[in-house]
């Protein structure tokens, strides 16, 4: 009897667990392994669901290698990495109706010239406080809410920082966060989704033009 064969390997009470993996796992898909192949590796973007299979050395190799933005340009990975924010579904801006738009019912003139027609002038002061309103300037104020504040100080800035400065900010930390200008190194990818997510808060808050 051979002490080695297959068979009398299963029957014993521990079989070699290298030879049941060897069994059951695939081959190494690197080119001219032949070793068991357990670790399974994605093929890239647009094949998401498919996988290599390779054995820990290789796995280890492509993972090394690994750039799933590869053959995208940099506006197309803004644009991901700004939708990554909110799951990648479309978003609208807050308050996008009749009543919120500049000029409407509510923000625009109530009673001015050619709105109303009013023979009995009725809605005479109504008209005098809108002349006084439009003649008095007043100062732009922007209130900012706690999130806001927050997603600020993620990105290092101030109340006082406009939309492009947001933006160019937010561009310099992602280039420099990115585990692919740290060769692969995916230590910072917590402080790369804090400082998508503050973005996406900035940008959906409405208060940031250009941003």
């Amino acid at each position: 009897m051979k002490l080695d064969s297959k068979w009398f390997d299963r029957i014993r009470v521990r079989p070699d667990a290298d030879r049941v993996a060897a069994e059951r796992a695939p081959v190494c898909e690197a080119k001219g392994c032949r070793r068991p192949g357990p670790y399974r590796a994605p093929k890239g973007r647009l094949l998401e669901g498919q996988y290599y299979n390779f054995c820990l050395e290789h796995v280890r190799d492509y993972n090394k290698s690994y750039n799933w933005f590869s053959g995208m340009s940099e506006a197309d990975v803004m644009a991901w990495l700004e939708s990554r924010a909110t799951g990648h579904r479309p978003t609208w801006s807050m308050g996008a109706n009749a009543h919120a738009q500049p000029g409407g019912p509510r923000n625009g003139r109530r009673f001015g010239a050619g709105m109303y027609h009013d023979p009995f002038d009725f809605f005479a002061e109504a008209r005098r406080h809108d002349r006084a309103r439009d003649e008095t300037p007043r100062a732009p104020q922007r209130r900012i809410g706690n999130a806001e504040r927050r997603s600020l100080d993620e990105l290092g800035l101030d109340e006082t920082a406009t939309g492009p400065e947001i933006k160019l900010r937010y561009k310099e930390l992602v280039k420099r966060h990115h585990p692919d200008a740290n060769g692969g190194d995916r230590s910072s990818e917590d402080r790369l989704r804090a400082i998508i997510e503050a973005y996406g808060t900035l940008k959906a808050s409405g208060f940031y033009r250009d941003c």
